[in-house]
């Protein structure tokens, strides 16, 4: 996949989640990204595979030990036992989030328009949805917390994912779902609203 060639054809990666299908909000997620002006250039039901999600949230040691000790930290205030290594919590954050993510179906899509990470970041809310901000599709749709997770030994249920990063980060998760025959390239009429420069044919 090249390089955008303007900022209008940005590329975000977006995935409801298991509990995000079962809660029958797939629509509701879609028409808020759908208003924003942002286009679907690619959409499909799937159940994930393992191996493709060890490749999706591509994490190191590094990452691993810092989450871990979070657990770790948790675990002790809580006064619940600590039986393994930090890094081997963090890894559990992970193999918690793969045995979420390979429960049941989920739906994938690409969206393309200005800014599109980070107006769906925007829509999307923080991570933990209990504390994501009202208006945000996880503030509004559902109350798990951190906390909660880590008494119950599973992964946070939040809807839905979407990229954190660049357009290299974007186009990497991308590849991971979606051929590249899978992607459409079209226009959508109102995009002469939201791009064109002179507003050409409005009046008559």
């Amino acid at each position: 996949m090249s390089k955008p060639s303007h900022p209008k054809k940005e590329l975000s990666y977006v995935m409801i989640k298991p509990d995000g299908i079962q809660r029958s909000l797939v629509g509701e997620i879609i028409k808020r990204i759908e208003r924003t002006g942002l286009k679907i250039i690619a959409l499909k039901m799937f159940v994930p595979t393992e191996e493709q999600c060890w490749t999706h949230y591509n994490k190191d040691d590094a990452w691993f030990t810092s989450k871990g000790e979070r657990t770790v930290e948790f675990r002790k205030k809580s006064g619940l036992p600590v039986e393994k290594e930090a890094i081997e919590y963090g890894k559990d954050i992970v193999r918690a989030l793969i045995k979420y993510m390979t429960s049941g179906p989920v739906v994938g899509f690409v969206v393309e328009g200005n800014s599109s990470v980070t107006v769906v970041k925007k829509l999307v809310g923080g991570t933990e949805p209990a504390t994501s901000d009202v208006g945000t599709i996880r503030g509004d749709y559902t109350i798990d917390t951190y906390s909660i997770c880590d008494v119950d030994g599973r992964a946070v249920r939040n809807l839905i994912h979407c990229t954190d990063g660049d357009q290299t980060e974007a186009q990497r998760e991308i590849a991971i779902w979606f051929k590249p025959e899978e992607i459409t390239n079209y226009r959508l009429v109102q995009e002469e609203i939201l791009y064109d420069v002179d507003l050409d044919g409005i009046l008559e």
